[in-house]
């Protein structure tokens, strides 16, 4: 079975209504990005890291796959399919994807500030007193900037096994996540969906200048059908 491999970005959860919390001036919730996510914020304020990533949990709980993410499910009817996430919310899941790694880590999971690879299901406020089993304070299971990132390896060999790429709501220009695309296959079929393109059409890039709930059904569609039609 043909492996694709699929890219995803907050373009596509923000289809959803997952708000990406950074506002025009690069501010989170009025805050600068080190004082909510980087290890010195953690350190300088516990209960305000915590307060924001409970306000981001809440509200991801408030919403639900789009057809996006539903398509991404139905397109294992006929290929196998591997998501590799940017973001840290639980859509891809929810709509029926079973191979999810999550680059950036999961925002409804916590884990050890003790021992990183203890990590808890968490979907309830996560807050300062709240302890793993040793007794240190849990912390959000997400990627800050300045650490590093675990998954990368693990995504690194499914990119280079990929059949079919598609990238979906993000623009691939931020590192690590953007050196995945050097470890796809030379000369295998590349699809970017987004409704400003920043890259031209050439070779084997196709462009689909289109949202991701517009634009990935309409892919997935061609993929299954085109899959049905050379099995005849």
């Amino acid at each position: 079975m043909k492996k694709v491999v699929v890219l995803t970005g907050a373009g596509i959860s923000a289809e959803s209504g997952i708000k990406t919390f950074r506002d025009a001036n690069g501010l989170w919730e009025g805050h600068d990005v080190m004082e909510v996510a980087s290890p010195e914020g953690w350190e300088k304020n516990q209960e305000l890291v915590l307060d924001f990533y409970n306000k981001r949990r809440r509200q991801l709980l408030t919403v639900q796959p789009n057809a996006a993410h539903k398509a991404l499910a139905d397109l294992q009817e006929g290929f196998q399919v591997e998501i590799v996430t940017q973001n840290v919310d639980d859509l891809h899941e929810r709509a029926g994807s079973k191979n999810v790694t999550h680059l950036h880590g999961e925002l409804l999971k916590a884990r050890s500030t003790f021992d990183e690879n203890l990590v808890l299901d968490w979907k309830e406020d996560l807050n300062k007193g709240d302890f793993c089993e040793f007794n240190y304070q849990l912390r959000p299971h997400v990627v800050w900037f300045g650490e590093a990132v675990p998954m990368f390896e693990e995504a690194l060999e499914i990119v280079s096994n990929a059949d079919f790429l598609l990238i979906v709501g993000t623009s691939m220009q931020v590192y690590p996540a953007a050196g995945l695309l050097d470890f796809a296959p030379r000369g295998i079929p590349v699809y970017f969906i987004d409704p400003k393109p920043n890259i031209s059409e050439k070779d084997n890039l196709h462009i689909i200048a289109e949202k991701a709930v517009k634009g990935v059904p309409k892919l997935v569609k061609e993929l299954l059908e085109n899959k049905k039609t050379n099995l005849k």
